[in-house]
């Protein structure tokens, strides 16, 4: 017998399924809206059988969700888990740490980093204002490193929902009880969250009042991938009732911040961002 392994066989028959599922996931990521199956058949080459049969399993797994109302297709909370999963590997860490200390510096506030984990945010760095920076904000926050809080909530979590397709809203929030609250305020329903999203992608940057804590506010910018995806967002967080505090200055220094990070990444903003 030989000591050397074999090749893996590449004939299989579950070969071309799992070559044809993974061509619908990425065809389906570069498109803004939902996609027919037909649709997706005809321009992958794609049998209407194999193509049902396919999406069926996918839909099972959440990689995508069935919208009935448009019989569309668009992705599912499983695909923004595995994307999410990517972004918390070091190299963005790494890239963003830099620009966020920064920022907190320039700001004298607390700054964060922070992706999208299904419908939460999980922050992946926290920088703080360095130690007696004159009329810095040093503040203790539950937005430590690791923390996840409801992405509908923070401004950091809102800033990467604004722009996200309302077909994948539904799939991250398909229940009325998926939109819960913390202070009393924020979206009860999905229908008032896709307006206040979409007025906060048209002007470029989100903010949340006492959505998370009593006596704060925060205000976020997405950054974006080369496709003009977000892949995270930058945000910091003050007291409510901070004097000094200046926020056309402040959504000044996050764009800034969140630019340097999307050319970091190689990104583009995209046009409607």
């Amino acid at each position: 017998m030989s000591t050397y392994e074999t090749a893996p066989d590449t004939s299989s028959s579950a070969s071309p399924a799992v070559g044809r599922a993974l061509d619908m996931l990425v065809y389906l990521a570069a498109r803004p809206g939902l996609v027919q199956a037909a649709t997706l058949a005809r321009d992958l080459g794609i049998p209407r059988s194999s193509a049902y049969h396919i999406l069926t399993v996918l839909a099972d797994r959440g990689f995508v969700t069935y919208v009935p109302a448009e019989k569309a297709y668009g992705l599912g909370v499983t695909s923004f888990e595995v994307g999410s999963a990517y972004l918390r590997h070091e190299p963005l860490e790494r890239l963003a740490r830099p620009i966020l200390r920064a920022l907190a510096g320039r700001l004298g506030q607390t700054t964060h980093l922070g992706i999208l984990h299904g419908a939460e945010t999980v922050y992946l760095l926290k920088e703080r204002p360095p130690a007696g920076r004159t009329g810095a904000v040093d503040i203790a926050l539950v937005t430590d490193i690791g923390v996840r809080l409801p992405a509908h909530l923070t401004a950091n979590g809102r800033a990467i929902l604004a722009h996200t397709s309302e077909a994948q809203l539904r799939a991250l929030f398909p229940r009325p009880g998926d939109l819960t609250t913390r202070t009393g305020r924020g979206p009860r329903t999905l229908r008032g969250l896709v307006e206040d999203l979409a007025a906060e992608r048209a002007r470029g940057w989100s903010q949340e009042v006492e959505l998370v804590t009593r006596g704060f506010c925060s205000m976020g910018v997405a950054a974006f991938d080369h496709h003009g995806r977000p892949i995270a967002a930058i945000s910091t967080t003050w007291r409510l009732h901070h004097g000094r505090h200046d926020s056309d200055a402040v959504r000044e220094a996050l764009r800034q911040a969140a630019a340097r990070l999307t050319a970091a990444v190689s990104g583009q903003v995209p046009e409607s961002g």
